[in-house]
């Protein structure tokens, strides 16, 4: 089912642009999202000493690391749709700008209820993805706007950035000084942005645009599909990225440090990779990567999903003991590897949003971004719920199996299946006729 955008902003590269305006355009605008994913992720690391000092469980810290993935989900349709009227130079920049206070607030917050509120609005800063990406497609010509959407998508680095200074101010200064530092980055990066990105009024929606017309992707099942599939490397990622250092933590029993330069294994591939994902899907299609990258993650979140398992056997000569089970090196190994395969997924999904909605990628990419974000919210909150209900870690690995496997089913019958039936004698990873 298609969607009628004939009124939506052109997808062509517009006279005006210049290589450097546009590289100028791409550097900043990523350097915006690192900062903004940066604080985004903040909870995964200060949630550690907040759960002790308030004696949380792990639902409750579960929610306590998602609420900003929250708002920032739930904005990323309505940034979405105001980047494609009034621009995401000027969007970006109020967005950033109303984090910062948040941020620093952060800092003095004394009970639960204070870290869930003010997490609400330090959230915003997620929605900055449907901002970037729109904003950035627009500069460069469709052959190139995979990669660009890539290249900027690589700002899920912050995660990794965040990984890599919290543990270090945390340990030097205590929690409280980590979101006042934030703060002042935030607001560094912000001027950065304005004195070097730029506008060009060939990019916007025309007035007669309504909202409710760019609502209509919802319809789509196309739309859905997506949606489904960036729940899992987006949101997937996002839920990870906010759990890996506490389980780190509890299930080897490795310093706070430690954990965070070793969750940095999954969460740095899994946002720098993203540009090379969308050379892949710019030279490959679309369906290939992402085909690929769902049979990897099965494959990895199968072996991450066995627990730490005794078995005794009775032989002839008594009875045997053997450990089954992932040790820190191999865990570690797979969550690079997943990182990876996500990274490309990432970029793979908004390859096919590019495709098959040139003239709206603002609309379509906040609501797939939406489908991503929320998965981001409620997996942290289900991760936690599994882990009081069964008391075993690797339960947050067998729900996001799962998961994969509903995206593997779908993609197999709706692209894969669909296109042998059509006449096209396509292979598995080939580019397939799509609804």
């Amino acid at each position: 089912m298609a969607i009628a955008t004939a009124t939506a902003v052109p997808a062509s590269l517009p006279s005006s642009g210049t290589r450097s305006k546009r590289l100028s355009v791409l550097i900043v605008s990523t350097l915006a999202f690192t900062a903004c994913f940066m604080v985004w992720m903040m909870f995964g690391v200060i949630g550690i000493p907040i759960k002790k000092a308030l004696n949380l469980n792990a639902t409750q810290f579960g929610l306590l690391t998602a609420m900003p993935v929250l708002t920032g989900s739930l904005i990323r349709v309505p940034l979405g749709i105001w980047t494609d009227r009034f621009g995401g130079r000027i969007v970006m920049a109020a967005l950033m700008a109303a984090t910062i206070p948040a941020i620093y607030l952060m800092a003095y917050a004394t009970a639960y209820w204070h870290f869930l509120v003010i997490g609400l609005f330090v959230g915003l800063a997620g929605g900055s993805f449907s901002v970037g990406t729109p904003y950035v497609a627009r500069w460069f010509p469709k052959n190139q706007q995979g990669f660009a959407m890539g290249v900027y998508g690589a700002g899920n680095s912050g995660a990794a950035v965040n990984k890599f200074i919290a543990p270090v101010l945390m340990v030097a200064f205590g929690w409280a000084v980590v979101p006042q530092v934030y703060a002042a980055v935030m607001l560094g990066v912000l001027a950065l942005f304005w004195m070097f990105s730029a506008s060009d009024p060939a990019h916007l929606a025309p007035s007669t645009l309504k909202f409710s017309d760019q609502l209509k992707a919802l319809k789509d099942p196309k739309v859905l599909k997506y949606c489904q599939y960036y729940s899992i490397v987006f949101g997937g990622y996002v839920a990870l990225s906010l759990w890996m250092v506490q389980y780190y933590v509890g299930e080897y029993g490795l310093d706070v440090r430690i954990a965070a330069l070793l969750a940095a294994c999954f969460s740095l591939p899994g946002g720098v990779l993203r540009a090379v994902g969308g050379w892949l899907a710019d030279k490959y299609g679309a369906h290939s990567i992402t085909w690929w990258v769902m049979w990897v993650s099965w494959i990895c979140l199968f072996l991450l999903s066995y627990p730490q398992t005794s078995l005794t056997v009775q032989t002839i000569h008594g009875v045997t003991t053997f450990h089954i089970g992932l040790n820190v090196y191999g865990f570690t190994g797979l969550m690079f590897i997943l990182g990876i395969a996500w990274a490309f997924g990432k970029a793979s999904v908004f390859k096919y949003i590019s495709d098959d909605y040139p003239k709206n990628i603002g609309a379509i990419s906040g609501i797939v971004g939406l489908a991503g974000g929320l998965g981001g919210f409620v997996l942290p909150i289900l991760f936690g719920a599994l882990l009081d209900l069964t008391a075993v870690r690797s339960s947050a690995f067998m729900l996001m199996y799962g998961v994969v496997w509903v995206s593997l089913i779908w993609m197999y019958f709706t692209e894969v299946r669909r296109a042998p039936l059509l006449g096209d004698p396509m292979s598995l990873a080939a580019t397939p006729v799509r609804a």
